[in-house]
């Protein structure tokens, strides 16, 4: 433990002597990649968690988030220092060529989908999408989700209102046959009223919910979707599928796990883990399953002659375990102190 502690004394001693060095802007920015970068000295801190001992890991894990919260303060604070210093300490050579702005970046979410569809390309899967704004037929009866189910009462979907004049001019507002859809799996219904088998797609999208927005969860997220439907096709080739992705994804060594459960389109249900190192605990990155014959049957493709999976994993979720994000809603703050370590 206590080569684990000198490493991290040796990296806020480091920190502070380098900080007190720093003159301008340009070298403030190489210390922030050199220690609070995605890839920096601080984020190697962590990974000593992977090692330390069981009883072990609470100090040396409060240690090394007290030196991160240290060097990220004392970065913003010399941050805000260089910022109110004159142009001209600076020392702008005004015949020096002008030099192009900064336009913006891809953000993070928008990197992780284009990675996770390039890869399921390389597996033989097309992409398809879909509206985000649904009817129930799409969204709940074509999946076996029957009118009493609890998933479709109104509190916990966005169902959307119509408009329409009355005789006097003023507008009557009523409920419409819509909603924002809750799950990308309104796609696969769409692609097979569409396309006869073999079906082997990917379905990114938006998805809509009213949860409670925490550590873990948003009521606007995005879903990575997968389904295959051929002649013999098992929960073996399910499972294969999916470790396949994330050993290619997150190392060959990740950890994963099935769990049964239960969805109304899929029979055999399961939902999917992936053990969190730096957190030290499972985390859902979604459910699975095989297709079930009802939603075969509801486009008009033969259960008897045909099978499928589908699984409908969260690209949150999935760009958390990637890069040690411990917050889902560090996604949609706009903090450019997050977005630009991606």
């Amino acid at each position: 433990m206590s080569e684990a502690l000198d490493r991290i004394d040796d990296v806020a001693a480091r920190a502070t002597a380098e900080l007190a060095r720093v003159a301008s802007a340009e070298m403030l920015e190489q210390f922030r990649i050199r220690y609070l970068g995605s890839n920096g000295e601080v984020r190697a801190l962590m990974q000593l968690l992977k090692t330390a001992p069981a009883d072990q890991k609470k100090l040396i894990g409060q240690r090394a988030n007290a030196v991160k919260e240290q060097i990220t303060a004392a970065y913003e604070a010399k941050k805000a220092e260089i910022a109110r210093r004159p142009a001209a300490a600076e020392g702008i050579d005004i015949t020096e060529p002008g030099r192009r702005p900064l336009l913006g970046n891809r953000h993070i979410i928008m990197k992780v989908t284009d990675e996770l569809v390039e890869l399921f390309g390389r597996m033989g899967f097309a992409t398809a999408s879909g509206p985000e704004v649904e009817d129930e037929f799409h969204n709940f009866v074509a999946l076996n989700i029957p009118p009493q189910h609890p998933a479709r009462d109104p509190l916990d979907n966005f169902y959307l209102l119509t408009s329409r004049p009355a005789p006097d001019g003023t507008l009557i507002t009523a409920p419409a046959n819509l909603l924002l859809r809750t799950q990308t799996s309104t796609v696969q219904i769409r692609v097979m009223e569409k396309q006869r088998p073999p079906v082997r797609v990917v379905i990114p999208g938006r998805v809509y919910r009213p949860d409670t927005v925490d550590a873990t969860h948003l009521f606007m997220f995005h879903q990575l979707e997968a389904l295959v439907v051929d002649h013999g096709i098992t929960m073996v080739d399910l499972k294969s599928t999916i470790m396949q992705f994330i050993r290619a994804y997150f190392g060959p060594q990740t950890k994963a796990r099935f769990r049964p459960s239960f969805f109304p389109f899929t029979e055999p249900s399961a939902e999917v883990d992936v053990w969190f190192e730096d957190r030290g605990k499972w985390v859902e990155l979604g459910g699975c399953g095989m297709v079930h014959p009802h939603v075969l049957q509801s486009c008009n493709i033969d259960p008897e002659e045909y099978s499928g999976w589908a699984f409908g994993f969260g690209i949150e979720r999935i760009a958390m375990r990637k890069y040690g994000i411990d917050d889902i809603r560090h996604f949609i703050e706009n903090d450019v102190r997050f977005l630009r370590q991606f």
